[in-house]
């Protein structure tokens, strides 16, 4: 039975506003350089103030939301649980996300008082993007917010490893796997951050539990999460608790258990710019081949492509006419 949707995502709804930066402007107000920091919004505002507001490039963000933006841009269809508050930043998220056929949890309804979460990119002429983020109204992320009858439309969810650092938005996730194994529905994970993983390893076993079908992380979250210093370690101990996964290696590439066999992904070699979301898009161009009938292998291709596309232009975005090209080159 064809599913109405191929990825349910979960996950934090913030504004990306990304800025070019010079490494003095890192130094001199004493940020950490290529890191997500969590900052309170006064911080946040000061520094946008100081770089130029004018010259913002903003976008619907938060790590999940740029992997469902992915799948609906390669042509699949994505349904994201998400929460902003109603105001004007929250507006342009919704708007966003409906202007690329994503659909959520909030369509016609009555948000809450509060602020919408925003993230401030700063990118440096190294490529390192440094991240400040206001994370707002989606702390409190919330089981209200898991449709179940989404869930069970879809072919896969897929949780953003984020949300464990909030107690709600953890239940959030307990739930939407839980829902997702009740109807069927194939579970997706990421672990998305070192630092996340090294601080919240406990809760990240438990929400996998016994298992989950398909795991994403890069090489240092792969080792952090099993205790390993050697990534062929570090890959059989992942086969205990994820019945696929992949591990991307930036320049690289990517190496992908399909259940049997290692699968090997050739990197595209780029001059990169800004690796701000080559995670996300990875996961989404592989999310959306392996639901729209493509091998493990072509997906990974594809993957590779499309994120090596998006380290080498500013934004986590990629333009449909990028798209198009990725797509006539791979599949």
């Amino acid at each position: 039975m064809t599913k109405k949707y191929d990825v349910y995502g979960i996950g934090n709804a913030l504004v990306d506003i990304d800025f070019e930066v010079s490494r003095d402007f890192i130094t001199d107000h004493e940020i950490k350089k290529g890191l997500m920091t969590l900052v309170d919004e006064e911080t946040q505002t000061r520094l946008i103030r100081a770089i130029n507001p004018e010259e913002s490039n903003r976008k619907s963000g938060g790590s999940a939301a740029n992997t469902v933006m992915a799948v609906s841009q390669f042509g699949g269809k994505a349904f994201y649980s998400c929460k902003v508050a109603d105001d004007e930043f929250g507006n342009f998220y919704l708007e966003d996300l409906a202007d690329a056929g994503i659909s959520t949890n909030l369509d016609g309804m009555k948000r809450e008082e509060g602020i919408t979460g925003k993230c401030l990119v700063m990118i440096t002429d190294d490529a390192d993007r440094t991240m400040n983020t206001f994370l707002g109204i989606t702390t409190s992320l919330s089981t209200d917010e898991v449709s179940e009858d989404a869930i069970k439309e879809s072919e896969y969810i897929y949780l953003e490893g984020y949300l464990v650092a909030s107690p709600t938005a953890f239940e959030a996730m307990k739930l939407t796997k839980q829902l997702a194994e009740k109807h069927g529905v194939k579970t997706s994970i990421t672990l998305s951050d070192p630092s996340i993983v090294e601080g919240f390893k406990g809760l990240f076993h438990e929400v996998i539990g016994n298992s989950v079908d398909l795991l994403f992380c890069n090489e240092e979250e792969a080792l952090k999460f099993t205790d390993s210093s050697n990534i062929n370690v570090a890959r059989e101990e992942l086969k205990k608790i994820a019945k696929r996964f992949v591990i991307t290696q930036g320049k690289n590439g990517a190496m992908i258990f399909d259940g049997d066999t290692f699968v090997d992904i050739e990197p595209y070699e780029v001059n990169a710019v800004d690796t701000n979301g080559a995670g996300d898009m990875f996961a989404g161009a592989f999310l959306y081949g392996i639901t729209n009938g493509h091998t493990y292998a072509g997906s990974g291709k594809l993957a590779s492509l499309a994120s090596s596309k998006i380290v080498s232009q500013y934004g986590p975005r990629l333009n449909m006419k990028a798209i198009k090209e990725i797509q006539n080159h791979t599949l």
